[in-house]
C-alpha cells in the first residue's frame, strides 16, 4: 500500500508568504498618491520615537510629579521592548517587502535592514498599554496614533502585515509583563 503524499512543509508557509506580500502590495498602492504617502510618512517619523519621548517628557508637566512614575515605567518598558526587538531582528533576518518585490514602493528609508517584527508597532503598542494602565484618559490620543503608525509600515513598503501583527503581539506581551511586574511596586 502506497503512503499518502505529504504536502511539503514549505508549501503552506510559501502560501502565507505570498498572501503577506499580496496584502502588503495592496496596502502599498495607497502610497502612490503623494498626499497619502506624506501623511503616513509623517506618522512613521513620529513613531520613530519623537512622539513617545516628547509625551514622556510632557506627562509630568501635564499630570504633576506623580506622572514621573509613568514616564519611568514607559521608558523601562521601551528599553525591554528594544532589546527583544533587536534580538528578534537578528534571529529572523527577514528582507523588507520593497527588497523582495519591484511592485512595492518604499516612501521613506528604513531604520535598519530587516523587516520582522515591526519595531514601530511593537513600541507603539507597548507604550500605549503602559500609559493607559496609568492614565486611561490618553486612550483617544495614543490608540489612533498607534493604529496610524502600524498602518504606515506596510503602506510605506517597509513591513509586511505579519510583521505589524507580530510587533503588536510582542508589544502587548512586553507591556503586559511590565504592568504585572510594576503592579506590586505601585500598589
Amino acid at each position: 500500500m502506497a503512503e499518502p503524499m505529504m504536502t511539503p512543509p514549505s508549501t503552506g508557509f510559501g502560501r502565507m508568504q505570498a498572501l503577506d506580500l499580496f496584502l502588503c502590495s495592496l496596502m502599498n498602492r495607497a502610497n502612490r498618491r503623494e498626499y497619502v504617502g506624506r501623511f503616513f510618512a509623517l506618522f512613521s517619523r513620529l513613531g520613530d520615537g519623537v512622539f513617545w519621548y516628547t509625551l514622556m517628557l510632557l506627562l509630568p508637566l501635564l499630570h504633576g510629579r506623580g506622572a514621573i512614575v509613568v514616564t519611568v515605567h514607559m521608558a523601562l518598558t521601551g528599553l525591554a521592548a528594544l532589546l527583544i526587538y533587536k534580538w528578534l531582528k537578528a534571529r529572523t533576518s527577514r528582507p523588507r517587502p520593497f527588497m523582495v518585490s519591484d511592485r512595492i514602493i518604499r516612501r521613506v528609508p528604513p531604520l535598519d535592514e530587516y523587516s520582522f517584527p515591526s519595531g514601530h508597532t511593537l513600541h507603539a503598542v507597548a507604550f500605549s498599554l503602559v500609559l493607559l494602565s496609568h492614565l486611561p484618559e490618553w486612550f483617544w490620543v495614543v490608540v489612533p496614533f498607534s493604529l496610524l503608525v502600524a498602518a504606515s509600515r506596510p503602506i510605506l513598503g517597509l513591513h509586511y502585515p505579519s510583521d505589524v501583527l507580530a510587533g503588536a503581539l510582542v508589544g502587548a506581551m512586553v507591556a503586559g509583563l511590565s504592568i504585572a511586574a510594576a503592579s506590586p511596586m505601585l500598589a
